[in-house]
């Protein structure tokens, strides 16, 4: 199957991706990226498959209460050619309950890309045509982004998308020594120049 095969369930469409649906034959894959050191690096471990299974179970569910979730990304075209499940972006509400000022609802930006795909800059046109998503059809007051301080490739897309950094803050799930505490946080309103 191509990327351009089914058009069904996209959601957004870019110049070289589809941000689609999920679909039971993008678990298999979604399991293998949860399970890759590089790819999961700045995150508190490794997804087995049923933690992976589960987190798709919730990103559909989002989609369907919220109109809005985590969708699959399909690279269309690209100079290495092109693949129905590159990994995902989108938009979903934090997982905890943000320790920083924030408007309702509150909704982050976030990607997570197969390291074949890095470096095309397909996290940063999948991530702003998210954000547009976002104000223009969702009519969200401001979109959330974060990562891990030292998670340099993260943050380059949040300011490449017009995002600003907010400070930093410590995530409230992790443990006091976790390498993966202390995060930076971005924001971006609906008026604020989109890049």
């Amino acid at each position: 199957m191509t990327g351009a095969a089914d058009e069904s369930s996209a959601v957004v469409r870019t110049s070289r991706l589809l941000l689609r649906e999920w679909r039971d034959s993008d678990r298999g894959p979604f399991a293998e990226m949860n399970r890759a050191p590089l790819v999961m690096c700045y995150f508190p471990g490794l997804m087995e498959r049923p933690a992976s299974d589960a987190f798709v179970d919730r990103l559909q569910e989002l989609h369907r209460r919220l109109g809005y979730t985590l969708w699959v990304v399909e690279v269309l075209d690209s100079e290495r050619g092109t693949t129905p499940f590159a990994g995902f972006t989108g938009l979903m509400p934090p997982t905890f309950d943000p320790p920083f000022e924030h408007c309702e609802p509150v909704a982050e930006v976030g990607w997570r890309l197969l390291p074949q795909w890095w470096g095309l800059g397909l996290a940063t046109e999948g991530a702003r045509a998210s954000v547009a998503h976002g104000f223009d059809v969702v009519g969200l007051p401001e979109i959330l982004s974060f990562t891990v301080v030292n998670n340099v490739r993260s943050r380059a897309v949040m300011e490449r998308i017009g995002m600003h950094p907010d400070g930093e803050f410590d995530h409230p799930r992790a443990e006091p020594d976790a390498q993966w505490k202390r995060h930076a946080l971005y924001r971006i309103g609906p008026t604020d120049p989109r890049t």
